[in-house]
C-alpha cells in the first residue's frame, strides 16, 4: 500500500527577512567635525601659532607678527546604490522586498561614510591654494624599519602614538579614538597591559569581548581599513581626535521607492548621498603601519 501522507506536508517560512552579517552603523561618523552644507566645496579655516616675545622697552612699537592663516578644502562625492523589483515580485512574496532592500541600502550608505572618512584620514588633503598635501611622515609610527609593515600591534607602538600627541601639544583631555582591524583587536586581547585589572577595567571584556576603552583611546574595530598589499599581510591603522577630520554633508542618506512606467511599472529602490571629508589638522591624527598578523 502506497503511503501518500507526505503529499500533505507543508513548508513554513519566516515573515521577516534575515539580513546577513554586515556592518550596519557608521563607526567613525561621530569622530569627525561635521557640517551640513549645500556647496560644491567647503573651506575649513585654520590659524597657526606665534610666540609671545619679551617687551624690551617702554612705549615700544606694537609688534605685528602676522599669524599664519591657511585652509583645507573638502570636495563632495555622491554615493548611490539601487535595485528593482517587478510588480509580481511584491505580490508573490511573503515579505515586502522593497522595504527590506531600502533598509539594506541604508546600511551600505552608512558603511560608505566610513570609507570616505578612512580615505581622508591618511590620504592627500587639498589646501586653499588647490595644492595637494600628502600625509606628513612625522605623523607616522612604524615598527622596526621605516616604511616596512613588519611589526604587530604592541604596547610600545601604542605609547609612541601617545608620545606623538604630546609632541604636538594636543590637549590630553581631547577625546581620542584608535581605529584597528580584527587582527589588531585579537592582538590587543593578548596584551597583559590591556586585559589585566591592574591596568584596565574588565567590564568591556565581559560585555563586548574586546577592549573598548584603554590608554586614553576609544578602540574602534573596522574591517574597512586600507591594506597596502593584501588583508593578512599589512594594514594602515590610525589614531585621531575629533578635530582631525572635517566632514561636509551636502545631502544625507536619502532613499526613494517609486514605480517606473518605462519598465512595466517595476519598483525602483534607490538611495544616495553627497558628502566629502578632508584632513583638517595633521597634528591630530597618527598613522600606524602594522603587519596584519599576530
Amino acid at each position: 500500500m502506497v503511503n501518500t501522507v507526505d503529499q500533505a506536508f507543508v513548508s513554513t517560512y519566516e515573515n521577516i527577512v534575515r539580513h546577513l552579517a554586515q556592518q550596519k552603523p557608521s563607526r567613525l561618523r561621530g569622530w569627525v567635525m561635521e557640517r551640513g552644507t549645500n556647496s560644491e566645496e567647503h573651506n575649513w579655516e585654520r590659524l597657526g601659532t606665534a610666540e609671545a616675545q619679551v617687551k624690551s622697552t617702554r612705549l615700544q612699537a606694537t609688534p605685528v607678527q602676522d599669524w599664519p592663516w591657511s585652509r583645507r578644502v573638502s570636495v563632495p562625492t555622491t554615493y548611490d546604490v539601487g535595485d528593482s523589483t517587478e510588480q509580481e515580485d511584491v505580490v508573490q512574496m511573503i515579505v515586502d522586498p522593497n522595504s527590506n532592500i531600502a533598509q539594506s541600502q541604508g546600511n551600505a550608505m552608512r558603511r560608505a561614510y566610513d570609507d570616505e572618512i578612512i580615505a581622508a584620514a591618511t590620504g592627500t588633503a587639498l589646501d586653499g591654494n588647490g595644492a595637494a598635501q600628502a600625509f606628513p611622515a612625522a605623523q607616522k609610527v612604524f615598527g622596526v624599519t621605516v616604511d616596512v609593515y613588519n611589526t604587530s600591534l604592541n604596547f610600545d607602538l601604542i605609547t609612541q602614538v601617545i608620545e606623538k600627541f604630546f609632541d604636538n601639544d594636543i590637549d590630553p583631555d581631547e577625546p581620542k579614538c584608535f581605529v584597528i582591524g580584527p587582527v589588531q583587536a585579537r592582538k590587543l586581547l593578548q596584551l597583559t597591559e590591556a586585559t589585566s585589572a591592574d591596568y584596565n577595567a574588565l567590564r568591556p571584556l565581559q560585555s563586548r569581548g574586546y577592549v573598548q576603552g584603554w590608554m586614553g583611546f576609544d578602540w574602534i574595530v573596522s574591517t574597512r581599513l586600507n591594506h597596502p598589499t593584501a588583508p593578512g599581510t599589512d594594514i594602515d591603522c590610525f589614531a585621531m581626535t575629533k578635530k582631525a577630520l572635517g566632514l561636509m554633508v551636502d545631502r544625507d542618506i536619502t532613499s526613494r521607492v517609486a514605480e517606473d512606467p518605462s519598465i512595466s511599472f517595476a519598483w525602483r529602490i534607490y538611495s544616495f548621498m553627497t558628502i566629502g571629508a578632508v584632513r583638517v589638522e595633521d597634528e591630530h591624527i597618527v598613522q600606524v603601519q602594522l603587519a596584519d598578523t599576530i
